[in-house]
């Protein structure tokens, strides 16, 4: 495949990238681009439908023995 920078802004970021050291070539540069942003809706896989029971949710969380109750604190005092 052979892909064609014609916007000279898009070249200036791929050889700015390149000046740091951190890629090897301009190749290298567009993989880490495309690697770390997100997949498109069209492109990314089918997921599960979202979870519509709040156990459901948080059956992950079973036998953690977390503890999701509220800070007494009430606060510092405010003189008014």
């Amino acid at each position: 495949m052979t892909i064609l920078i014609t916007k000279p802004e898009v070249e200036a970021l791929i050889n700015q990238r390149l000046q740091t050291g951190r890629f090897k070539d301009a190749e290298d540069v567009v993989l880490q681009a495309l690697q770390s942003s997100p997949p498109t809706a069209a492109t990314a896989p089918q997921s599960e439908p979202p979870t519509t029971d709040i156990m459901e949710l948080f059956a992950p969380l079973r036998g953690l023995n977390l503890n999701f109750g509220r800070n007494p604190s009430t606060g510092r005092p405010v003189d008014l």
